[in-house]
């Protein structure tokens, strides 16, 4: 862990804290290009916008995905306060963000949180293949 990284780590907690004070759940991210440069930040605002995606590090990839370049993106690092979750993890998947660095883990934040776990939602499938393909084959570049 550089100082560099302990210095965004501790601003993504920063702006946790803030969230928190404000009335939202306690979670903060920013976005590094690749010069060290902030280029964004966000805090979570779930509660304020009753909107269950308003998640800092889904909030930030959506920004890198519609601002910047490919190797722009690719070049960044993005800070966070905790782990992130799952629909925040496909997101900066797709947004193409060349790393992520947290604070806590999404086992140290489950045993800050004891039974505040989502409950798991059966799911079926898959189910007509040759149906479903229709529209998809071909989309995607080779």
């Amino acid at each position: 862990m550089t100082p560099d990284n302990e210095r965004f780590l501790r601003r993504a907690i920063e702006l946790a804290a803030r969230s928190r004070a404000g009335g939202d759940a306690p979670y903060g991210s920013l976005l590094v290009g690749p010069d060290g440069d902030v280029l964004a930040e966000d805090h979570n605002t779930v509660t304020r916008d009753r909107d269950i995606s308003a998640h800092p590090e889904l909030k930030l990839a959506r920004w890198a995905a519609r601002e910047l370049d490919a190797a722009t993106a690719t070049a960044t690092t993005m800070y966070t306060s905790c782990q992130p979750c799952g629909m925040c993890y496909g997101a900066i998947q797709r947004s193409g963000l060349g790393r992520v660095v947290f604070a806590l883990s999404t086992e140290q934040l489950d045993g800050l949180n004891p039974g505040g776990a989502w409950p798991q939602v059966p799911q079926e499938g898959p189910a007509l293949y040759d149906e479903a393909r229709v529209p998809i084959e071909g989309f995607y570049p080779g």
